[in-house]
């Protein structure tokens, strides 16, 4: 059961539109074949009740409104006639699964907890609305109060109740504890179906999912990108990889479309993927060390189960100090450049000397470092080249950009404003390409990065993506103008669709 739309949009400064939960619940249910889904919780907002009237039309349409579920509270109906309006068909209810929380939150005894929880279990069933209950806290209750726990399920088992949720609420249990209070819960209800619910406060969510599933439950709740209050959930893009290659159990989901709604989600809730998160960070893929890239050509002495094709991925092989000659032997096969052992020896040792200037150095760089190791005139061999170039900024008025610029020898000339002087230079630069009959790349990403410390004088490195003809591709530009290294960045870009050609 994928907890994105709610537990994950309790990640601090995540809300999404309405049309964006749409989105999340076609990708998750349709795409990535995810059983259930919890879209919201009940009584938020009107926002929130047109967004699940929203999923519920879509799901009804396509035949899975039953794997839609709400949270709800033990509220006397007042939840389950706002679930009910929006047409949902499963409600979760948050009951208590600690002494404490049952006797200091709700300031009410174990046995009139229990009954306000039946008499709402009975109202739900009445109604057509299928049940679910978290046991809040239930990791502590374990912990502290665990005859409240058994007193509470005990009060509960014979009511029409699908799966009871143990949820680790505040993050506490660790892989041995998480066996031991799960196997309990297992061994004690062998009748009942449970699920597991972790949150990552001590960075153990996916260690506890483990330990979990081997206690004998049979849920397991996620979030995409592991969104989620506080340090969040268990992602679900690992959980998926634990469950098939270190349980052995098998899933329906397609794990080829992990990092499609990954990137998606990281897009709608404005949270990055840190670069090194297992499965779909930017460099899980990516080999740095020279002697890994070496292993490769050699029988894959680097490769575990993780394999990125299972995941919609490529693997890569990063250039920098530590790169060896076997890391730039790969980038330069991708690209269909073949190169002498000499040629290869000195590439190597001015990229090495790059990384120690902690430089980015990506395989959109390498004709050029390759031109400049060889001594070879760059700007001659390049066929484009702008001569010249103008950038305007006035107060109140949009800036200007006028440029010259040589294409295969003949030299072309234009202006145009835009909202910024970068823009308006590739505005101006468009416009020529157009004239020419020429297409012109999107931009489809910008990245600004300076070294730690901020100074002012700092080199600005710019990283532009583009996407030409179906092609994803980078190029960068190193200046102490952010402007100036854009446009660097941009020329790069112009040569290399050239010579694609």
């Amino acid at each position: 059961m994928d907890t994105t739309l709610r537990d994950g949009e309790q990640t601090s400064g995540v809300s999404f539109a309405s049309h964006e939960k749409l989105s999340i619940a076609q990708l998750l249910i349709g795409e990535l074949g995810v059983d259930r889904v919890e879209i919201a919780s009940a009584r938020v907002s009107e926002g929130e009740f047109d967004a699940v009237r929203k999923v519920v039309r879509w799901a009804k349409h396509s035949g899975c409104l039953g794997k839609l579920e709400v949270l709800g509270f033990i509220d006397g109906g007042i939840s389950l006639d706002w679930i009910e309006r929006a047409g949902c068909q499963v409600v979760n209810f948050l009951c208590k699964g600690s002494f404490k929380h049952v006797t200091e939150q709700l300031r009410k005894t174990p046995e009139q907890h229990i009954e306000d929880i039946r008499a709402n279990v009975r109202s739900a069933v009445d109604r057509g609305v299928s049940v679910n209950i978290y046991l809040e806290d239930w990791s502590n209750g374990m912990k502290y109060s665990p005859q409240y726990v058994f007193q509470l399920v005990d009060g509960l088992k014979d009511l029409p109740i699908r799966r009871y949720m143990l949820p680790d609420t505040l993050g506490i249990l660790n892989p041995e504890t998480a066996y031991l209070y799960s196997r309990q819960m297992v061994k004690r209800y062998p009748e009942l179906c449970f699920d597991f619910h972790a949150h990552n406060d001590y960075d153990l969510a996916v260690a506890n999912v483990y330990s979990a599933v081997r206690a004998g439950v049979t849920g397991i709740h996620t979030t995409v990108n592991g969104l989620g209050e506080r340090a969040g959930n268990a992602p679900l893009s690992s959980v998926i990889a634990v469950l098939k290659d270190q349980l052995k159990q098998p899933t329906h989901l397609q794990e080829k479309r992990i990092n499609h709604v990954s990137r998606l989600v990281e897009t709608y809730s404005g949270i990055h993927i840190p670069p090194n998160k297992p499965i779909i960070g930017e460099s899980v893929f990516t080999q740095c060390a020279g002697v890994h890239a070496d292993g490769d050509y050699k029988n894959n002495l680097y490769v575990n189960d993780l394999l990125p094709e299972r995941f919609g991925r490529v693997r890569e092989y990063a250039l920098g100090k530590t790169s060896g000659r076997a890391n730039i032997r790969k980038n330069l096969e991708a690209m269909g450049i073949d190169m002498d052992e000499a040629s290869m020896r000195k590439v190597t040792e001015r990229i090495i000397e790059l990384g120690d200037k902690k430089e980015m150095v990506t395989p959109e760089d390498l004709p050029y470092i390759i031109s400049d190791v060889l001594h070879h005139d760059t700007m001659e061999e390049q066929k484009i080249r702008i001569l010249n170039y103008s950038l305007s900024l006035a107060q109140g008025l949009k800036p200007v950009a006028t440029l010259k610029i040589e294409i295969n020898g003949e030299a072309y000339e234009e202006s145009a404003s835009g909202d910024g002087q970068y823009d308006a230079f590739v505005r101006a630069l468009r416009k020529i390409y157009t004239d020419l009959g020429r297409p012109f790349p999107m931009l489809t990403n910008y990245s600004v990065s300076i070294p730690p410390g901020g100074r002012t004088d700092a080199f600005v490195q710019t990283v532009i993506s583009w996407n030409y003809a179906g092609l994803d591709f980078k190029t960068r530009g190193l200046d102490a103008d952010q402007t100036e290294a854009a446009i660097k960045a941009t020329v790069k870009m112009l040569n290399k669709i050239e010579s694609m050609k």
